[in-house]
């Protein structure tokens, strides 16, 4: 079996295994909040039998990877809505008067795992992962659909795609930005390889949909539900979850070639105007720097939208997120798509 420090190690690795927060209930069992979603740090610290030190300490040192993965930061006014709804939080064990709280969903109590290195219920954890993660490679179905080498060329796919996003495209960009007589050859060679880029990922997208039909059964709760839905099911779950957070002329583009690079258009309770990319990607997927940049010039540049919104089932590259915030962007990933599914609304919608 694989050793389970390669977890520790690898961030890829654990992207790829974080939606099988089932294990957690298989290792020990999980007390929740009063919400069913959540839980505190002392919480945390109290499953894999650690001290609280311990647990702020892995969140200081990956603090993005964790938050990309639903951990969240409370403060002010939702952090007053959130201990109103949880009201045993004000007993004699929970601190008054804090100004902020960290609250933790599945997804990251098992992302908190794959990080603890002196936790023997995080070790089990992991162990557990990665056995399941090597016994259908052990043994193999002669009827899957998807079979080891297509799993394997998959997963080099994924990584050649990000190569390409993160290495090859913008070097060629900088040699088209000094070249002299060849400006043309490289033009024409950066257009080929962006081309393969796309290629690649479409062929990423139908290998894991074909993936996710054969594990549909298997797929529990809020995050598995949306796993399962196809593109046109999932645009349609993102409308009703606006139209539950009050936002009203919600429309669907159907993405065809009208829909100008947004897939859902809408206006907040206050007036502002809604523009939403939606993609449902396999969960070891990143959305790239790239697909970022297309939504920015939609939703900024073509429809001048007040709200931009990027929903996707998986997580944002870092390049992706700088680029998200700094051209004011929300980016909707995974972990807060599963809360936001399960009740809580997004600041962006709020009126101001």
């Amino acid at each position: 079996m694989i050793d389970e420090s390669v977890l520790l190690e690898s961030r890829t690795m654990r992207t790829s295994v974080l939606g099988r927060t089932e294990v957690l209930d298989k290792v020990k069992a999980l007390s929740l909040l009063p919400d069913g979603l959540h839980v505190t740090t002392a919480m945390v610290a109290m499953y894999y039998e650690v001290a609280e030190n311990a647990i702020r300490q892995v969140v200081k040192r990956h603090r993005q990877e964790l938050t990309e993965n639903g951990m969240r930061t409370l403060r002010g006014s939702d952090l007053q809505r959130f201990e109103s709804d949880n009201l045993y939080l004000s007993n004699e064990s929970y601190p008054q008067g804090r100004a902020h709280l960290a609250v933790y969903t599945r997804r990251t109590i098992l992302n908190m795992a794959m990080l603890l290195r002196d936790s023997e219920v995080a070790r089990s954890v992991r162990t557990y992962l990665l056995d399941r993660e090597e016994s259908p490679r052990q043994r193999p179905a002669p009827n899957d659909v998807e079979s080891l080498d297509e799993r394997i060329t998959r997963l080099s796919e994924a990584s050649f795609t990000k190569l390409l996003g993160r290495t090859v495209v913008p070097m060629l960009n900088a040699l088209v930005e000094t070249s002299g007589e060849h400006h043309r050859e490289l033009l024409s060679l950066r257009n080929d390889v962006q081309q393969i880029q796309i290629k690649l990922v479409e062929h990423d997208v139908q290998l894991s949909r074909l993936q996710r039909g054969q594990d549909v059964k298997a797929l529990t709760g809020i995050i598995g539900t949306i796993d399962a839905m196809n593109w046109r099911e999932f645009e349609e779950h993102v409308a009703q979850l606006l139209r539950r957070d009050g936002c009203t002329d919600v429309e669907l583009h159907g993405g065809h070639g009208g829909d100008r690079g947004v897939d859902i258009s809408a206006r907040t309770a206050d007036g502002r105007t809604v523009a939403v990319q939606c993609k449902n990607f396999a969960p070891f997927r990143h959305v790239l720097s790239g697909e970022m940049q297309k939504f920015l010039g939609a939703s900024k540049v073509i429809h001048e939208a007040d709200v931009a919104l990027y929903v996707a089932t998986c997580a944002f590259t870092r390049e992706s997120l700088a680029l998200a915030a700094q051209g004011g962007v929300t980016a909707v990933h995974r972990g807060l798509l599963e809360a936001w599914s399960a009740g809580v609304q997004l600041q962006v919608l709020r009126s101001s």
